[in-house]
Protein backbone atom coordinates (compact mmCIF):
# COMPACT_ATOMS: atom_id res chain seq x y z
CA UNK A 1 0.00 0.00 0.00
CA UNK A 2 1.03 3.30 -0.69
CA UNK A 3 0.22 4.39 2.82
CA UNK A 4 2.60 2.16 4.15
CA UNK A 5 5.46 3.64 1.53
CA UNK A 6 4.93 7.31 3.05
CA UNK A 7 4.90 6.20 6.22
CA UNK A 8 8.73 4.44 5.40
CA UNK A 9 9.54 7.32 3.70
CA UNK A 10 8.94 9.52 6.67
CA UNK A 11 10.91 7.57 9.13
CA UNK A 12 13.47 7.64 6.70
CA UNK A 13 13.52 11.58 6.83
CA UNK A 14 13.02 11.14 10.52
CA UNK A 15 16.22 9.16 10.65
CA UNK A 16 18.32 11.47 8.21
CA UNK A 17 17.37 14.47 10.99
CA UNK A 18 18.32 12.43 14.41
CA UNK A 19 21.68 10.83 12.74
CA UNK A 20 23.20 14.21 11.00
CA UNK A 21 22.11 16.97 13.54
CA UNK A 22 21.08 16.25 17.42
CA UNK A 23 20.37 20.04 18.06
CA UNK A 24 17.99 20.96 15.46
CA UNK A 25 16.44 17.29 15.42
CA UNK A 26 15.60 18.70 19.02
CA UNK A 27 14.21 21.66 18.05
CA UNK A 28 12.15 19.82 15.92
CA UNK A 29 10.92 17.48 18.46
CA UNK A 30 9.86 21.03 20.10
CA UNK A 31 7.39 21.99 17.26
CA UNK A 32 3.67 20.11 17.45
CA UNK A 33 2.74 16.94 16.24
CA UNK A 34 0.68 18.11 12.43
CA UNK A 35 3.54 19.92 11.19
CA UNK A 36 6.86 18.10 12.29
CA UNK A 37 7.28 15.61 10.46
CA UNK A 38 7.07 17.84 7.31
CA UNK A 39 9.95 19.75 8.99
CA UNK A 40 12.06 16.14 8.59
CA UNK A 41 11.16 16.12 5.10
CA UNK A 42 12.70 19.59 4.62
CA UNK A 43 15.98 18.26 6.64
CA UNK A 44 16.36 15.05 4.78
CA UNK A 45 15.88 16.64 1.77
CA UNK A 46 18.77 19.45 2.28
CA UNK A 47 21.34 17.20 4.13
CA UNK A 48 21.15 14.78 0.96
CA UNK A 49 22.07 17.36 -1.35
CA UNK A 50 24.74 18.59 0.41
CA UNK A 51 26.20 15.38 1.94
CA UNK A 52 27.09 14.95 -1.96
CA UNK A 53 28.98 17.86 -2.40
CA UNK A 54 30.57 17.54 0.88
CA UNK A 55 31.26 14.73 1.72
CA UNK A 56 31.62 11.47 -1.37
CA UNK A 57 35.11 12.61 -2.54
CA UNK A 58 35.93 9.06 -3.59
CA UNK A 59 32.84 9.38 -5.90
CA UNK A 60 31.99 11.03 -8.84
CA UNK A 61 29.84 14.18 -7.36
CA UNK A 62 28.93 15.95 -10.45
CA UNK A 63 27.20 13.00 -11.45
CA UNK A 64 25.76 11.75 -8.29
CA UNK A 65 23.98 15.40 -7.81
CA UNK A 66 23.13 15.27 -11.48
CA UNK A 67 21.06 12.02 -10.72
CA UNK A 68 19.57 13.93 -7.33
CA UNK A 69 18.86 16.21 -9.29
CA UNK A 70 16.84 14.55 -12.26
CA UNK A 71 15.38 12.27 -9.23
CA UNK A 72 14.15 15.90 -7.34
CA UNK A 73 13.17 16.73 -11.14
CA UNK A 74 10.85 13.55 -11.48
CA UNK A 75 9.62 13.41 -8.11
CA UNK A 76 8.17 16.55 -7.74
CA UNK A 77 6.03 15.87 -11.39
CA UNK A 78 5.03 12.37 -10.52
CA UNK A 79 4.55 13.30 -6.66
CA UNK A 80 6.05 10.14 -6.03
CA UNK A 81 9.66 8.79 -5.77
CA UNK A 82 11.88 5.49 -5.12
CA UNK A 83 14.30 7.61 -3.26
CA UNK A 84 12.53 7.87 0.14
CA UNK A 85 13.82 11.47 0.93
CA UNK A 86 12.28 12.27 -2.06
CA UNK A 87 9.15 10.86 -1.64
CA UNK A 88 8.70 12.88 1.64
CA UNK A 89 9.98 15.95 0.77
CA UNK A 90 7.51 16.21 -2.59
CA UNK A 91 4.82 15.53 -0.05
CA UNK A 92 5.75 18.54 1.70
CA UNK A 93 6.24 20.87 -1.09
CA UNK A 94 2.35 19.30 -2.65
CA UNK A 95 0.72 20.19 0.76
CA UNK A 96 1.95 23.88 1.33
CA UNK A 97 2.82 24.52 -2.12
CA UNK A 98 6.62 25.47 -1.48
CA UNK A 99 7.72 28.11 -4.08
CA UNK A 100 9.83 25.83 -6.59
CA UNK A 101 12.28 29.20 -6.94
CA UNK A 102 13.15 28.53 -3.85
CA UNK A 103 13.97 24.61 -4.29
CA UNK A 104 16.00 25.88 -7.46
CA UNK A 105 17.70 28.40 -5.74
CA UNK A 106 18.67 25.84 -3.27
CA UNK A 107 20.37 23.03 -5.89
CA UNK A 108 21.96 26.19 -7.61
CA UNK A 109 24.14 26.64 -4.29
CA UNK A 110 24.82 22.94 -3.81
CA UNK A 111 25.86 22.42 -7.61
CA UNK A 112 28.24 25.80 -6.44
CA UNK A 113 29.75 23.76 -4.02
CA UNK A 114 30.91 21.48 -6.27
CA UNK A 115 33.43 23.20 -7.78
CA UNK A 116 33.24 26.70 -6.55
CA UNK A 117 36.13 27.34 -3.84
CA UNK A 118 36.05 30.79 -2.90
CA UNK A 119 33.24 33.99 -2.74
CA UNK A 120 35.33 36.50 -3.03
CA UNK A 121 33.02 39.60 -3.47
CA UNK A 122 29.90 40.38 -1.52
CA UNK A 123 27.18 39.33 -4.42
CA UNK A 124 28.32 36.17 -5.00
CA UNK A 125 28.57 35.48 -0.74
CA UNK A 126 24.97 37.00 -0.51
CA UNK A 127 23.90 34.51 -3.17
CA UNK A 128 24.84 31.47 -1.79
CA UNK A 129 23.85 32.17 1.69
CA UNK A 130 20.25 33.06 -0.02
CA UNK A 131 20.45 29.69 -1.74
CA UNK A 132 22.42 27.29 0.91
CA UNK A 133 20.21 28.99 3.93
CA UNK A 134 17.75 31.63 3.51
CA UNK A 135 15.50 29.62 0.91
CA UNK A 136 15.05 26.96 3.29
CA UNK A 137 14.22 29.33 5.88
CA UNK A 138 11.40 30.10 4.02
CA UNK A 139 10.35 26.42 2.96
CA UNK A 140 9.66 25.87 6.73
CA UNK A 141 7.96 29.19 7.21
CA UNK A 142 5.43 27.69 4.46
CA UNK A 143 5.43 24.72 6.72
CA UNK A 144 4.64 27.37 9.65
CA UNK A 145 2.04 29.32 8.42
CA UNK A 146 0.19 26.44 7.14
CA UNK A 147 -0.79 28.19 3.68
CA UNK A 148 -1.30 31.51 5.44
CA UNK A 149 0.03 34.08 2.65
CA UNK A 150 -0.55 37.15 4.07
CA UNK A 151 1.38 35.95 7.35
CA UNK A 152 3.98 33.94 4.86
CA UNK A 153 4.72 37.47 3.65
CA UNK A 154 4.92 39.28 6.98
CA UNK A 155 7.30 37.40 8.73
CA UNK A 156 9.43 36.50 4.68
CA UNK A 157 12.11 38.90 5.63
CA UNK A 158 12.67 37.72 9.46
CA UNK A 159 12.71 34.12 8.12
CA UNK A 160 15.36 34.53 5.75
CA UNK A 161 17.38 36.41 8.32
CA UNK A 162 17.56 33.67 10.99
CA UNK A 163 18.65 31.26 8.14
CA UNK A 164 21.11 33.26 7.06
CA UNK A 165 22.68 33.79 11.00
CA UNK A 166 22.33 29.92 11.56
CA UNK A 167 24.37 29.44 7.95
CA UNK A 168 26.66 31.75 9.22
CA UNK A 169 27.46 30.57 12.34
CA UNK A 170 28.08 27.01 11.07
CA UNK A 171 30.73 28.91 8.54
CA UNK A 172 32.30 30.30 11.55
CA UNK A 173 32.34 27.08 13.39
CA UNK A 174 33.48 24.75 10.13
CA UNK A 175 36.35 27.21 9.38
CA UNK A 176 38.98 24.85 9.78
CA UNK A 177 37.05 21.50 7.66
CA UNK A 178 35.97 24.24 5.17
CA UNK A 179 39.19 25.58 4.53
CA UNK A 180 41.78 22.60 4.97
CA UNK A 181 39.53 19.78 4.07
CA UNK A 182 36.90 21.44 1.44
CA UNK A 183 39.19 24.44 0.16
CA UNK A 184 36.64 26.54 0.55
CA UNK A 185 36.71 30.28 1.84
CA UNK A 186 32.86 31.52 1.81
CA UNK A 187 33.58 34.90 4.14
CA UNK A 188 34.38 37.72 1.04
CA UNK A 189 37.25 40.26 1.87
CA UNK A 190 38.45 37.69 4.91
CA UNK A 191 41.69 35.88 4.06
CA UNK A 192 42.36 33.14 5.71
CA UNK A 193 45.81 32.37 6.31
CA UNK A 194 45.82 35.92 8.44
CA UNK A 195 42.74 35.22 10.50
CA UNK A 196 42.34 37.26 13.71
CA UNK A 197 40.70 38.88 16.33
CA UNK A 198 39.75 41.92 13.40
CA UNK A 199 38.28 39.13 11.16
CA UNK A 200 36.07 37.23 13.64
CA UNK A 201 34.45 40.44 15.19
CA UNK A 202 33.25 41.17 11.31
CA UNK A 203 31.61 37.92 11.26
CA UNK A 204 30.22 37.84 14.46
CA UNK A 205 28.63 41.53 13.95
CA UNK A 206 27.05 40.52 10.91
CA UNK A 207 25.80 37.24 12.64
CA UNK A 208 23.84 39.23 15.51
CA UNK A 209 22.97 41.42 12.92
CA UNK A 210 20.95 38.67 11.13
CA UNK A 211 19.76 37.03 14.80
CA UNK A 212 18.59 40.45 16.00
CA UNK A 213 16.11 40.75 12.54
CA UNK A 214 15.58 37.11 12.69
CA UNK A 215 14.33 37.12 16.32
CA UNK A 216 11.44 39.54 15.89
CA UNK A 217 9.81 37.55 13.41
CA UNK A 218 9.97 34.15 15.82
CA UNK A 219 7.74 36.11 17.85
CA UNK A 220 4.81 36.23 15.54
CA UNK A 221 5.15 32.53 14.55
CA UNK A 222 1.80 30.53 15.25
CA UNK A 223 2.23 28.95 18.19
CA UNK A 224 2.62 25.40 16.69
CA UNK A 225 5.99 26.18 15.43
CA UNK A 226 7.31 29.26 17.89
CA UNK A 227 8.66 27.42 20.76
CA UNK A 228 10.78 24.53 18.34
CA UNK A 229 11.87 27.74 16.20
CA UNK A 230 12.91 29.77 19.43
CA UNK A 231 14.99 26.66 20.81
CA UNK A 232 16.75 26.56 17.27
CA UNK A 233 17.32 30.49 17.79
CA UNK A 234 18.83 29.65 21.46
CA UNK A 235 20.64 26.58 20.68
CA UNK A 236 22.65 29.07 17.83
CA UNK A 237 22.97 31.83 20.08
CA UNK A 238 24.61 29.64 22.74
CA UNK A 239 27.11 28.25 19.98
CA UNK A 240 27.75 31.75 19.28
CA UNK A 241 28.76 32.98 22.53
CA UNK A 242 31.22 30.13 22.38
CA UNK A 243 32.94 31.35 19.37
CA UNK A 244 32.89 35.03 20.69
CA UNK A 245 34.88 33.43 23.47
CA UNK A 246 37.33 31.13 21.52
CA UNK A 247 40.57 32.96 20.46
CA UNK A 248 40.72 32.93 16.66
CA UNK A 249 43.61 30.88 16.35
CA UNK A 250 41.27 27.99 18.21
CA UNK A 251 39.01 28.75 15.33
CA UNK A 252 40.98 27.82 12.81
CA UNK A 253 42.39 24.62 14.58
CA UNK A 254 39.28 22.81 15.79
CA UNK A 255 35.54 22.53 15.24
CA UNK A 256 33.65 24.09 18.61
CA UNK A 257 30.85 22.50 19.79
CA UNK A 258 28.21 22.58 22.62
CA UNK A 259 27.78 19.92 24.73
CA UNK A 260 24.87 17.78 25.29
CA UNK A 261 24.19 18.89 28.89
CA UNK A 262 24.27 22.43 27.16
CA UNK A 263 21.79 21.39 24.99
CA UNK A 264 19.61 20.52 27.49
CA UNK A 265 19.93 23.30 29.39
CA UNK A 266 19.00 25.37 26.33
CA UNK A 267 15.99 23.40 25.95
CA UNK A 268 14.91 23.34 29.59
CA UNK A 269 15.16 27.46 29.89
CA UNK A 270 13.21 28.31 26.43
CA UNK A 271 10.47 25.80 27.62
CA UNK A 272 10.17 27.83 30.81
CA UNK A 273 9.94 30.99 29.12
CA UNK A 274 7.23 29.60 26.83
CA UNK A 275 5.45 28.22 29.75
CA UNK A 276 5.03 31.77 31.61
CA UNK A 277 4.47 33.41 28.14
CA UNK A 278 7.69 35.01 27.55
CA UNK A 279 8.32 34.76 24.17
Amino acid sequence: MKVLFDQVSHQCSKLVTESYSTSFSLATRMLSNEIRQDIYNIYGFVRFADEIVDTFHEYNKPVLFSRFEQDLENALHDKISLNPILNSFQETVHRYNIDRDHINAFMQSMKWDLSKKIYDNEQDYKQYIYGSADVVGLMCLKVFVKGDQSLFNSLKESAMALGSAFQKVNFLRDLKADFDQLERTYFPNIDMNCFDETSKQLIISEIEADFKKGLSGIFKLPDDAKFGVYTAYKYYMRLLKKLKRTPSTQLKSKRIRVPNYQKADVLARSFIRYQFNVL
